[in-house]
């Protein structure tokens, strides 16, 4: 099957899941073909089977915004027509579910029908879709969808709440390849970050408000007061400046390595004893699970569809948003006693083969054989 993949080229969750996504279809046999405006994070390389394709917007000075949607739309008619692809499968319904019907309609036009498969995300319904200005284009959109996937059972009730939404909606959970981090974990050699009495404990986002990352400070500023530790901050965002200031003010800068982006996040984990997401909402927690397939327990929030990766007692533990001093307790059950530790990390990295990459792409194969058979002639 020929395959076009749509979906944000950057660090986010949802662009980690559409690369990751296309890369094990290629390996199965499918055609895949990545379009979208830059090459996507993961995407470090390029074979028979699958292929990018950059959409250019060209800078003129009439507008203040570029319309990267009309770019979209025609770059999506001529990949289909050139490279006769059988469906298209956007991630994150804004703008590229809006730019794939409009890509649909004109194709239409001349009398190719393919089907769009849109997979909801997360922050494109709770946070900007269900925004007054686009709620209405989102709407249409899914609806106007051939399949809908959302990536939690929190997410979907989400957009049935939020949206007049007529389309099924399927949960189809993110996933991980459990045997890339299970390699890099027996090979991983910790003192090249930490001494040896020291616990690792790291936080993995893009640092925007949603992820609250003063409170990963405040949690990891109780912890290293009972216990030796230090804390690894993977990403870059609005908040890191905060977050450095607040480790200024409790005298933890020595304590707290800010590590940037990074593409090698499995490799960072396995140093890992814990993991810290004290999120304000998550659609589903793809951090997490990539922590727990490290064998690396989390200590979490309860919010969204965390608590659908994040099982409590066992693979480590939720509690309300803001709750830092719970969330520092229970941080503090994982990692004062080795056994108890080793037991965490076992429960983790076993609640995350619910996850794997081979258990979940079966799902979206059906799915789009589906979409073929049942597409929507506009």
């Amino acid at each position: 099957m020929n395959i076009g993949i749509v979906c944000y080229p950057t660090f986010g969750g949802s662009g980690v899941l559409a690369t990751e996504l296309g890369l094990e279809l290629s390996r199965k046999g499918h055609e895949i073909h990545f379009i979208t405006y830059s090459q996507p994070v993961r995407l470090e390389l390029l074979n028979s089977n699958v292929h990018f394709h950059e959409v250019n917007v060209p800078e003129y000075p009439l507008f203040h915004y570029q319309p990267y949607e009309l770019a979209l739309s025609s770059k999506l008619v001529d990949m289909v027509k050139i490279h006769k692809i059988d469906v298209l499968h956007v991630h994150y319904a804004i703008p590229h579910a809006y730019a794939a019907y409009m890509a649909k309609k004109m194709l239409h036009e001349e009398g190719i029908d393919v089907p769009i498969v849109t997979t909801l995300h997360g922050t494109d319904i709770t946070l900007v879709g269900s925004h007054p200005f686009y709620k209405t284009a989102v709407t249409f959109s899914i609806n106007k969808s051939d399949a809908v996937t959302s990536v939690s059972q929190n997410l979907k009730e989400d957009t049935q709440r939020l949206f007049n939404t007529k389309k099924e909606i399927k949960v189809v959970p993110n996933f991980i390849d459990i045997d890339k981090y299970k390699n890099n974990y027996k090979e991983c050699n910790r003192t090249l970050l930490a001494l040896p009495t020291e616990r690792i404990i790291t936080h993995v986002s893009n640092f925007r408000p949603v992820k609250r990352i003063a409170d990963v400070i405040e949690i990891f500023y109780r912890i290293q007061k009972e216990l030796p530790a230090k804390l690894m901050m993977v990403g870059e965002g609005p908040e890191r400046k905060e977050a450095e200031q607040l480790c200024e003010t409790y005298n933890i800068e020595d304590k707290v390595v800010f590590l940037g982006n990074s593409s090698e996040v499995d490799k960072i984990l396995c140093f890992s004893d814990l993991f810290l997401l004290p999120s304000q909402t998550e659609s589903f927690g793809l951090a997490a699970l990539e922590a727990m397939a490290s064998g690396v327990p989390v200590i979490s929030s309860d919010s969204g569809g965390i608590p659908e990766v994040n099982i409590q007692g066992i693979s480590g533990f939720l509690s309300p948003v803001g709750a830092i001093d719970e969330m520092a307790q229970n941080a503090l059950k994982i990692l004062k006693e080795d056994a108890v530790l080793k037991t965490f990390k076992k429960g983790a990295q076993d609640t995350a083969t619910k996850f794997d990459i081979h258990k979940i792409v079966p799902f979206y194969e059906a799915i789009y054989e589906e979409a073929l058979q049942n597409c929507i002639s506009i």
